[in-house]
């Protein structure tokens, strides 16, 4: 044990540690930070902490003063805001250092944790909405049933009344009936929604991203930019590609709704992220594919019930969008989540990357 520097240590843990001065400026950071901050250690200690982030969740006076005064501070569910626009509530806690770990500096210095608490909130969160959507789900597969059942009969009567009927006119009033028939069941088998799991095979996920921008072009207004922001490095994984794709335009669709009165940005971003629980599951190593846009943001009236079929927030919305990309989701073992203030909404698919697809039983109507 006594080969191991406290800088090992301090690189091992999943608690973001900084050695700050009474200016706020960074000499140290661990591992952790820079994954919490999105910047490099050297980025981190180019100028003060406040000029690292958006904001920091405390106020610059008192994390000053307590640096100063040597004194202990802690804050609890703060919340950090990233300069890419990331935001996490975290447990701030600034401990004294009476004796300097680092020589060249000679005023005080202040050991800054800064411990996410977002991750468990996100796990109970996802847990509650895996529960609640299955039920939903599950109401929704029975009335499926009872409607599918007399629907196929009202547009099996129709087609032999059309047989038996020779005036055009009065066949015009069949063909609509059976019309509108076709119609309710699209609707129907849309708010299901893919149940089963699907093959899935290897393939890349920016193949995936950019087909989405393509299609999103075609109908996105001028007011509207599409940008991307990959990581090339991320290998090929398993799924059901054209699931994928279809819930990833459902999100940009939602977006681009959102933007059409304002114009704006909307940007897909794909990163890898470690060590991230997907329900019950740690995973070593998770694909994070986000899709952010600068809009007004989503009425926080709407957060907890975002992903339930047919909650909508739009005047002409079906509410269906975002259900079917958290169920497609759930079937490739991954998790939705979604963060939204005005100026920024980002909703992130987090899917494991070296890992079998998630499988759930057959389910039939």
């Amino acid at each position: 044990m006594s080969n191991l520097s406290p800088t090992i240590l301090l690189n091992h843990m999943v608690t973001a540690v900084l050695v700050i001065d009474q200016q706020l400026q960074t000499h140290y950071a661990n591992t952790a930070a820079e994954q919490l901050f999105g910047l490099g250690c050297h980025r981190l200690t180019q100028a003060p902490l406040t000029e690292m982030c958006e904001q920091l969740g405390i106020e610059m006076h008192r994390l000053q003063e307590a640096v100063l005064q040597a004194q202990g501070l802690t804050v609890n569910t703060a919340t950090l805001i990233t300069l890419d626009n990331r935001q996490h509530a975290v447990d701030i806690t600034l401990v004294p250092l009476e004796q300097s770990p680092l020589p060249q500096i000679s005023g005080p210095l202040g050991l800054l944790e800064l411990r996410q608490v977002d991750q468990q909130r996100r796990i109970h969160q996802q847990l509650s909405q895996d529960a609640q959507q299955q039920a939903a789900q599950f109401l929704v597969r029975n009335l499926a049933h009872e409607i599918k059942n007399p629907l196929g009969g009202l547009r099996g009567a129709a087609q032999l009344l059309s047989r038996e009927l020779h005036e055009p006119h009065l066949q015009e009033f069949t063909g609509m009936i059976i019309e509108q028939a076709d119609r309710l069941r699209s609707l129907v088998d849309r708010l299901l929604g893919p149940q089963r799991p699907t093959p899935h095979c290897m393939h890349n996920i920016h193949q995936v991203c950019e087909k989405v921008l393509q299609l999103s072009r075609l109908a996105s207004p001028d007011n509207i930019e599409l940008k991307r922001d990959y990581d090339p490095s991320i290998p090929d994984m398993l799924m059901d590609a054209d699931q994928l794709q279809q819930a990833l335009l459902n999100i940009v669709q939602n977006a681009q709704q959102a933007l059409e009165n304002h114009g704006g940005e909307i940007c897909i971003r794909t990163r890898t992220r470690h060590q991230v629980t997907i329900g019950p599951v740690r995973h070593r190593l998770v694909l994070e594919l986000s899709v952010t846009d600068n809009g007004p943001g989503i009425p926080a009236e709407l957060m907890d019930t975002l992903f339930y079929p047919m909650v909508t927030g739009k005047e002409t919305g079906s509410g269906l969008g975002l259900s079917i990309a958290h169920n497609i989701t759930r079937l490739h073992g991954g998790r939705i989540d979604c963060e939204s203030v005005p100026g920024h909404t980002a909703f992130t698919l987090l899917l494991p990357l070296g890992s079998q697809p998630h499988t759930q039983p057959e389910e039939s109507l």
